[in-house]
């Protein structure tokens, strides 16, 4: 199984690499699969690679998704 996340682009480095930002974590992904990033975008990124970029809403929510399971899993919001 393989999961790929929206990540925000922070700042782009030479080489078509860039830096990116997901809940405060910064990593260095390469965007050569993918033509005009620009710093703010969203991208998919799986294994270190930038898929393809993300309308900024469809990241919003998927994010906000990713933080609800993430809240369920740690039993802030567990059902009985």
């Amino acid at each position: 199984m393989c999961l790929a996340v929206p990540v925000r682009v922070e700042r782009l480095l030479d080489n078509e690499m860039a830096v990116v930002e997901m809940d405060g974590l910064r990593k260095e992904i390469s965007l050569a699969l993918v033509d005009g990033v620009r710093e703010g975008d969203y991208v998919i990124v799986h294994v270190g690679y930038a898929l393809s970029r993300l309308d900024p809403e469809e990241a919003e929510r998927t994010l906000a998704l990713f933080a609800e399971l993430a809240d369920r899993l740690d039993g802030g919001g567990a059902q009985p």
